[in-house]
């Protein structure tokens, strides 16, 4: 089966009469991470939720295989892992794992030491580092095609943060993949390539030194 690439284009946003976000473009092909950089407020969680489907827009064009699609969480097509915690704090993670866990990562989900520990606990009962753990777990995991990740590298430890990036790694061996997130090494560190969003735009970067000539580094070190 030949991979599906999703597409979203000509995406534009404005609150309050400011532009956020003019004509952007970002497609992501199932088999690769797209990193998704840019400083804060320029529009990287809108951008993400305009795609998922949270936000409206001014304008979009969304497409898997171009075909036209009007939000990406129908039919179940993409994933979104928002900053804030997203799961009904009373179920037990078993239970809400079965229901948004690819049958084929299952083994590997209930393998990872987060799930040994606390599967059969309800959200409520974890700690917040714990909680964004296994909330970032079931989304890369998810049976989606396409897999929408904002700061799956905030809240959790340096610890946690080498173990997921590898399994990142590992199920987008099957899916589509855009993550954002402010540790920016992190995402050059799993992105097969980069996007970065400034002025409302989006600019395809090529090597690090770009990061610096778009003002989004200041140095390389």
């Amino acid at each position: 089966m030949n991979p599906l690439t999703l597409k979203a284009d000509s995406i534009e946003l404005d609150f309050s009469g400011r532009k956020i976000l003019t004509d952007v473009f970002i497609s992501c092909t199932q088999g690769e991470i797209v990193g998704l950089l840019g400083r804060n407020g320029c529009g990287k969680s809108s951008l993400l939720k305009i795609i998922f489907g949270l936000l409206k827009p001014a304008y979009k064009y969304l497409s898997i295989d171009d075909t036209y699609i009007t939000t990406g969480y129908k039919n179940s097509r993409m994933a979104y892992l928002p900053q804030q915690s997203y799961l009904p704090p009373q179920i037990k993670i078993h239970d809400l794992a079965k229901m948004l866990v690819d049958d084929f990562f299952w083994e590997d989900f209930i393998s990872h030491p987060a799930y040994i520990k606390h599967g059969q606990k309800a959200i409520a009962q974890l700690s917040g580092g714990e909680q964004r753990m296994l909330e970032t777990l079931m989304i890369i995991y998810n049976k989606a095609d396409f897999i929408l990740l904002d700061e799956p590298f905030t809240h959790i430890s340096p610890v946690q943060i080498e173990e997921l990036k590898p399994l990142i790694r590992l199920c987008a061996k099957r899916k589509g993949i855009i993550v954002t997130d402010h540790q920016y090494r992190n995402v050059l560190d799993i992105s097969d390539r980069i996007i970065l969003l400034t002025n409302g735009c989006t600019k395809p970067i090529n090597s690090i030194d770009d990061l610096v000539t778009y003002n989004y580094l200041s140095n390389i070190n």
